[in-house]
């Protein structure tokens, strides 16, 4: 899957470990796990890695070239260990100098050693000396903090890195040396006080160049029989997660020819000069000669370009049959009627597919003119979403995109492409897609929680820093989120008219409607993280910071309903003790996190169906009193008066205008998140992927 790391285990060096079970059961037919790594490997390829063994000859560049990581695990002489059979346990200088290049270069190696490790005739001594890490000759032994009272199963103490630990604090290391470590690595995991020898290094974690290397002084850890032990299984997608070479940008759409760059690039010229003679309901209103001949020229290219969008033919067709009857009809109000109805997208929601989108539209959180706007776009669209779709989250309008290039209606905040912004003589009997810009709200999804995750002071667990180092991993989590995120719009117990467009109402409504959603794509995310789903892990950390970082602080203070979700999930998280600030950094407690979300979307999903029950106006009152309980009301708000400070004549109007433009102000905590990242908010303005 792309954006996950990729892992090769070399098996071509006498290794005492096997991902292939096969290999382990002739290895030692009486107990192959204590020779297999397969589920290891397994486990990584549910977290949607890449694994493979190197099975034969010298480790070099380019066996190294196209992997994240590179595992090593524990070389032996056939003397001391059953072995993979294949090579000498001793790398040559010529491998050495290609395995450091490798990691110098941003590759991860992660080496797992063994006790007494001077005797097994490998020399890990020398790879682990050019990072500067040692393993000392010895076998741990501490009777007082042994697992299941093996006194040489020695529970580790957890180092300080709250990030390659999140979850994976217990470890035990079965028959372990010790390490030595150079200024400035992480020790994972130490002996204990009471340890022979004590208080050394077990597992360390260092950086070289612009890769990372860790070291276990124990193999046993990972094996079949002891994956389950403890945390060991967390600490494994950690460690290799960590440890892999941070994602390069995604290659994006196809190769286009350069022509037809060039000729995108005349025709957003063509459209700006367009621009300042429209009105701001898309009539001309300048120089109306110059108009049409701009028309013209925007035909032209048009027609120039079509052949590199053959599957928009009919669509094109029509675009330029309405931009000639705009002229024809004197350059009023346009009307694209005819060519929204020809362009359906949701048809064909093929990865990698691109169109050719022009119209006179507005652009949401954008441009609030219906002028014309030109949008190349390309449908993200991979085989394990289509299958989630297709099998369990059935949407048919939902189309992910995501930018090639654009006009200046699109150089703003807005990421959706939405039928209903089209200048139309009618609205079309239904809509039948909606396309949002998975890129470009991933991308500031990126920016904004990095900056919120180094101001506050957060540890990040490795798959969350992987999440914001990888656009094209961010990418694909957003397409998820939204696909859920947009479906449940219309499932569940509704009170009212989901989508509340037009509708008169506090806008608090709104929040929580978000809300609902977004903790309802996390709960789904719950389960198919449970199930193997890849991408699923990430669309909980995408929830969690999206609303609690991005959201409260984007936009003004006038009944911003994103902002309020944010506030009330970050409230809601921070009154039950996951999240917390203290001492003026940031933490979670990973562990509680799933079951916190699903208590405030149990009392959110409780609001809606008792407002099945309930006039309009006492499900509004239950509604602010839910937000009132963790975000606390202006002081001067009519509403947490209570019924009898509303208007009683007048309803809807009266009590929707009482509604304060910021009923439930920023807390201090956001007001000063605020200040240190205005410019980091501002920065995403028409971003890139």
């Amino acid at each position: 899957m792309r954006a996950f790391p990729r892992v090769l285990f070399d098996e071509a060096h006498s290794e005492s470990w096997t991902i292939r079970r096969e290999l382990a059961e002739t290895m030692n037919p009486a107990h192959p796990d204590d020779n297999s790594y397969a589920r290891a490997a397994g486990l990584l390829r549910g977290l949607g890695h890449t694994a493979t063994a190197h099975v034969e000859g010298p480790i070099t560049p380019a066996v190294l070239h196209g992997h994240d990581v590179f595992v090593v695990a524990h070389p032996s002489a056939e003397r001391w260990e059953r072995t993979t059979g294949f090579g000498s346990p001793v790398f040559p200088v010529e491998e050495l100098d290609a395995i450091e290049s490798y990691v110098a270069d941003g590759g991860g190696l992660i080496v797992l050693a063994e006790c007494e490790q001077e005797k097994y005739g490998s020399n890990l001594d020398e790879l682990l000396a050019r990072f500067g890490i040692g393993v000392e000759h010895t076998t741990v032994q501490d009777p007082r903090n042994a697992y299941r009272e093996v006194a040489t199963w020695v529970l580790g103490v957890p180092g300080e890195d709250e990030g390659v630990l999140t979850g994976a604090a217990r470890a035990c290391f079965y028959r372990a040396g010790t390490l030595t470590a150079p200024d400035g690595a992480s020790v994972l995991f130490s002996t204990s006080p009471t340890a022979d020898p004590a208080g050394r290094p077990l597992a360390v974690a260092v950086r070289h160049g612009l890769g990372r290397v860790v070291v276990f002084a124990d193999s046993d850890l990972f094996g079949d029989d002891s994956l389950d032990d403890l945390d060991h299984r967390r600490l494994w997608g950690n460690v290799v997660t960590w440890a892999a070479r941070l994602p390069q940008a995604g290659a994006g759409g196809a190769e286009r020819a350069p022509e037809a760059r060039d000729l995108f690039a005349s025709l957003k010229s063509v459209v700006e000069e367009l621009r300042p003679l429209q009105a701001k309901d898309g009539s001309i209103i300048g120089d109306r000669d110059r108009a049409v001949g701009l028309i013209s020229a925007i035909v032209e290219h048009l027609v120039r370009l079509a052949p590199y969008f053959p599957q928009d033919a009919d669509y094109h067709a029509a675009v330029i049959a309405d931009l000639s009857k705009w002229v024809e009809q004197g350059l009023g109000v346009p009307d694209f009627l005819d060519s929204l109805n020809a362009f359906h997208p949701d048809e064909r929601r093929e990865d990698g597919l691109e169109h050719l989108v022009v119209f006179p539209m507005y652009t949401q959180n954008g441009n609030p003119d219906r002028h014309i706007e030109a949008v190349w776009i390309r449908v993200i669209w991979p085989d394990w979403l289509a299958e989630l779709e297709r099998s369990r989250y059935d949407n048919p309008m939902f189309v992910p995109i995501a930018f090639e290039d654009f006009t200046a209606g699109y150089d703003t905040n807005s990421a959706v492409l939405f039928p209903e912004t089209v200048a139309v003589r009618q609205t079309p009997a239904r809509f039948s897609w909606g396309g949002i810009f998975a890129d470009r709200e991933a991308a500031r999804f990126r920016a904004v929680s990095r900056a919120a995750a180094d101001t506050l002071k957060l540890d990040l667990p490795p798959d969350a820093a992987r999440l914001l180092a990888s656009q094209e991993l961010a990418q694909d989590t957003f397409v998820l989120w939204d696909l859920i995120h947009d479906r449940t719009h219309s499932h569940g117990d509704l009170p009212f008219d989901p989508f509340m467009i037009k509708q008169r109402m506090p806008y608090w409504l709104y929040s929580l409607e978000e809300l609902r959603c977004d903790l309802t794509a996390f709960g789904e995310a719950v389960k198919l993280e449970a199930e193997g789903v890849p991408h699923a892990r990430y669309v909980q950390i995408a929830v969690l910071f999206d609303r609690m970082f991005r959201f409260p602080i984007t936009g003004d203070r006038v009944r911003n309903y994103d902002g309020l979700g944010g506030q009330l999930l970050f409230a809601y998280l921070h009154k039950v003790d996951i999240v917390r600030w203290t001492d003026n950094r940031l933490s979670v407690d990973w562990s509680r996190l799933a079951g916190g979300v699903a208590d405030l979307r149990a009392e959110v999903e409780k609001l809606y169906r008792d407002g099945i029950d309930r006039s309009k106006l006492a499900h509004w009152l239950a509604a602010h009193e839910l937000v009132a309980a963790y975000v606390e009301p202006h002081p001067a708000s009519v509403w947490r008066q209570g019924i009898g400070a509303l208007p009683v004549e007048g309803f809807p109007k009266a009590v929707v205008d009482a509604v304060l433009p910021d009923e439930f102000p920023l807390s201090m905590f956001f007001e000063a998140l605020r200040r240190k990242l205005t410019d980091v908010i501002d920065s995403t303005k028409g971003i890139r992927a």
